[in-house]
């Protein structure tokens, strides 16, 4: 394609309201890819983010523009094309840092594509000027060209009256008449050019929406294959928070058990002591029974 893409983040997309301009209304649920697009025939750099098949961000950067940091995780740029205000939020200040480095590196070079076409303009414009200027001083009309009724009259009684006047004097109408023939010819000329760069214009444009077109069926393609990657995380996830939730049951139990492993070991200690004491007083009974006898 024409126009490619050349640098691209993640962020989540907001847009002033139209009504208070003061508040931020979120237009993608989640964070989505943002990304600068530079279109080499045009020398243009755009803003593109989709949610979905949803456009939410289409921004020409122009030189005017400014990128504002407002905190250390959000920015925003004013479009006056599309009459709003745009907000990125990242997640990470050093992602912030560095959309704010490309929207200035691209437009100080859109700036740049800006006054060399300016340039290139005022070469290709001055030759016809000049030339405009110097052969005809006064503007041209179609009375000038074919004449008014009267004077387109006068040949025709001038024929019938009286002979043709004297070579010298037709010399200057004869002289006007070509300069102005050069002059339209040249005219003519400027008309088919720019008649065939309408046209390449036309067609350009053409294979633009084609391209396009095609650009965001891959573009939706590659939405709906995230989006079922997503599906999938967040199955993933759900079932890492219901193990995560068993293992700590399980660890409680284990506690629980330990504990009551403890009295247990406590209480079969206990008894061993009494044992001990109970041998003991029987060795004592034993011994007294043997001294009673």
């Amino acid at each position: 394609f024409r126009e490619q893409p050349i640098f691209s983040t993640r962020a989540h997309v907001f847009q002033i309201d139209p009504n208070t301009k003061k508040n931020w209304v979120p237009t993608s649920k989640h964070a989505v890819t943002v990304s600068y697009f530079y279109d080499s025939t045009r020398n243009v750099y755009r803003i593109i983010s989709l949610d979905g098949s949803k456009a939410i961000i289409n921004s020409t950067i122009t030189p005017n523009m400014t990128f504002t940091k407002t905190s250390q995780k959000f920015g925003q740029w004013a479009d006056s094309r599309a009459n709003t205000v745009y907000g990125l939020g990242f997640s990470s200040e050093h992602h912030l840092s560095k959309f704010a480095e490309k929207f200035q590196e691209f437009k100080e070079a859109a700036r740049i594509a800006k006054e060399k076409s300016h340039e290139k303009m005022e070469l290709t414009s001055t030759p016809s000027q000049e030339s405009a200027g110097g052969d005809i001083q006064s503007p041209l009309t179609p009375e000038s060209i074919n004449g008014t009724d009267d004077e387109r009259a006068m040949p025709e009684v001038t024929q019938n009256s009286e002979p043709r006047a004297e070579p010298t004097q037709n010399a200057l109408p004869f002289t006007h008449s070509s300069t102005i023939s050069k002059h339209w010819e040249a005219e003519l000329a400027t008309l088919k050019g720019n008649n065939a760069k309408l046209t390449a214009a036309l067609l350009e444009s053409t294979a633009n929406v084609k391209q396009w077109k095609q650009q965001l069926a891959a573009y939706q393609e590659e939405a709906e294959r995230l989006h079922k990657r997503v599906t999938e995380l967040e199955c993933v996830s759900s079932q890492a928070n219901a193990v995560h939730t068993h293992k700590t049951e399980l660890n409680q139990t284990i506690q629980e058990l330990e504990s009551t492993l403890k009295k247990k070991e406590e209480e079969i200690e206990g008894l061993k002591q009494e044992i001990e004491n109970a041998r003991e007083l029987q060795a004592q009974r034993d011994s007294l029974t043997q001294k009673l006898q």
